[in-house]
């Protein structure tokens, strides 16, 4: 069965919503778009630095999304703006992930796929990659859920019940930067925030708890990325793209339909 490339490209796809899903959430309520947005960019050093060095993909881009992630929390925690923090690591990143592509043969003919994704190219071996993270990361937000949720409503209530906001902000990043590098390969550095966002922002319209919304954004997810899929096949138009086009869809019409 997962001989057909269209199989593994659906079950890396529903990988991918397990994590982003509930992970999106928090995106939301935290506002940290622009962070996912950083990171996702950052990644970009990670890949030409895998190629570069014959290692995993997913090694090099989590590593260099985990750095992201430990160096905004130290700048922040000295008193520099978060905003200025991503933007300036962000573009440095970026820029220099951009220099280093252009010095590995590989890369630099594939640089699209690592922007905009290939999803329907996954291997098995990447399969076994983006579940294994999605795991983790679901892992993750069931072991800390309460925690999280407490702190991202109210930090000063968080710290009243014992909760250490820094932390917990600190384990969402770490979240954020292993979806960054269990995604790169399917949606690419430039649509990763989209997977994040469209999906959470969709269900927080008709949301009643938190556990709804993480619940919906992940079907909602899985739904954009059968609907992406099915696009794409039809269309002969890029996966990646079409997922994430088929999300704002969805977010359009639940516009429409939670003002009636």
């Amino acid at each position: 069965m997962l001989d057909d490339f269209l199989i593994r490209a659906i079950l890396a796809g529903l990988g991918l919503v397990l994590a982003t899903g509930a992970l999106g959430c928090f995106v939301v309520w935290r506002r940290m778009a622009y962070f996912g947005d950083s990171t996702a960019h950052a990644a970009i050093l990670g890949v030409a630095l895998s190629l570069a060095f014959s290692m995993p993909i997913y090694l090099g881009t989590l590593g260099i999304a985990l750095g992201m992630a430990l160096a905004v929390a130290y700048l922040t925690a000295r008193g520099q703006p978060m905003d200025t923090v991503l933007g300036v690591l962000a573009h440095s990143a970026l820029a220099l992930g951009l220099v280093a592509a252009s010095f590995v043969p590989s890369m630099r003919t594939g640089l699209d796929a690592y922007l905009f994704g290939d999803i329907l190219a996954v291997t098995r071996t990447d399969l076994i990659w983006i579940w294994g993270g999605a795991a983790v990361i679901a892992g993750l937000l069931i072991w800390r859920w309460q925690r999280l949720v407490t702190a991202s409503v109210n930090e000063e209530l968080a710290m009243a019940a014992g909760i250490d906001p820094a932390r917990e902000r600190l384990i969402l990043s770490l979240a954020l930067a292993l979806v960054v590098a269990i995604a790169i390969r399917l949606v690419g550095a430039l649509l990763i925030s989209a997977m994040l966002i469209v999906p959470a922002a969709t269900a927080r319209g008709f949301a009643q708890t938190p556990e709804q919304m993480a619940g919906s954004a992940t079907l909602i997810g899985a739904v954009a990325v059968l609907g992406g899929l099915s696009a794409s096949l039809w269309l002969d138009s890029p996966a990646g793209p079409s997922i994430v086009a088929v999300s704002a869809v969805i977010y359009a019409v639940s516009l429409v339909v939670y003002r009636r």
